[in-house]
């Protein structure tokens, strides 16, 4: 039995622990932490032995094997190293940090403490997207020519976390980066990238953009773009094509139901899903099957602390690019 604490019980931290207490085998959440009242109440619906607001009670709690954090960016590293010196394996939210100096640093004690580390990247475990992935793997595409990613918000996040998120490459695009270097498989080259308020004057304000465009070269010479927005009327927007010598193969977004409307001005789909709770809930379930499983068996991790810090670098070279408007080597940022 693996016991578990969770550290942050906001929308990530629910899913994650209402699936660990009913729908994974050989796991028992024994204490969460949260500041806010209305957290700590979630957690007593599923009868956690110890809800707090003090995270030291969850890191330092004896019976402990693994502990989830689920809590804001700014806290990430530092409860990371607390947790890596304690001793328990730890599964963290992404980013690590927003710093590329601090993340090195909590790696490297990640490594010397040698505990386990898996970072969120949930979008891997989409069981279209690992379709896709098999795919390549198996060869029927060919040799990879080009990928193509399209990734669009329903509506803006609050004004107060655009301030706190470090910025739409590193919050949101982050999850394209993970996903190009999971299914290219190599090294990249260089990165050039655009960015535009075209959505949300008050976001430009704050320094960050609502609309971005980024193209990765892959020493390989796979040409991957993404395209990222935070506004799209009709819903969220989850999509990818891969390209290769032997043809072509597309994830398309799920929509709310299978029904059609067919009538004498035509057919009528139904609507995207909402957002990213709806569309990625399987996705959230099998990332944390798969943590609990690695535990078990002591296998590796599927999604490393380094898979975290080369999709930051990414992140970093596709704002240097933008700010620049040139191409960068990803040299550049990897110092």
């Amino acid at each position: 039995m693996v016991k578990i604490g969770i550290l942050g019980l906001g929308r990530i931290g629910k899913i994650h622990l209402e699936n660990l207490c009913t729908r994974i085998q050989g796991v028992e959440v024994v204490a969460a932490m949260n500041p806010s009242e209305e957290g700590r109440k979630f957690a007593e619906k599923f009868n956690v032995p110890l809800i707090t607001s003090n995270a030291d009670e969850v890191i330092n709690h004896p019976a402990i094997d693994a502990i989830l954090i689920c809590t804001s960016t700014n806290v990430h590293a530092d409860y990371v190293i607390q947790c890596a010196k304690a001793g328990k394996a730890i599964f963290c939210e992404k980013p690590l940090d927003l710093s590329l100096q601090k993340v090195r640093e909590t790696l490297s004690i990640v490594k010397q403490a040698s505990v386990p580390l898996m970072l969120a990247f949930n979008q891997r475990m989409d069981p279209n997207f690992q379709e896709l992935k098999q795919t390549i793997v198996e060869g029927k595409l060919g040799k990879l020519r080009s990928i193509h990613f399209i990734s669009r918000d329903p509506a803006p996040p609050p004004i107060p976390y655009i301030k706190a998120s470090g910025g739409l490459f590193m919050d949101m695009t982050i999850h394209n980066f993970d996903m190009a270097g999971y299914l290219v498989d190599d090294e990249v080259e260089e990165v050039f990238a655009r960015g535009f308020n075209l959505i949300d004057p008050e976001i430009g304000k704050a320094g960050d953009i609502d609309t971005g465009y980024v193209m990765i070269t892959f020493k390989n010479k796979v040409t991957v773009i993404i395209e990222s927005s935070r506004n799209a009327c009709y819903g969220y927007d989850q999509r990818i094509e891969v390209f290769g010598s032997e043809g072509m193969m597309k994830a398309e977004n799920p929509l709310k139901t299978t029904n059609q409307f067919i009538g004498k001005q035509g057919v009528q789909l139904s609507r995207n899903l909402d957002f990213f709770i709806d569309r990625y809930e399987e996705s959230y379930l099998l990332e944390m099957t798969a943590f609990i499983e690695s535990l078990q068996q002591k296998k590796p991790m599927p999604i490393t602390g380094e898979d975290g810090l080369k999709s930051m670098l990414l992140a970093l070279a596709a704002k240097k690019s933008m700010l620049e408007n040139r191409i960068v080597k990803l040299s550049e940022v990897d110092v």
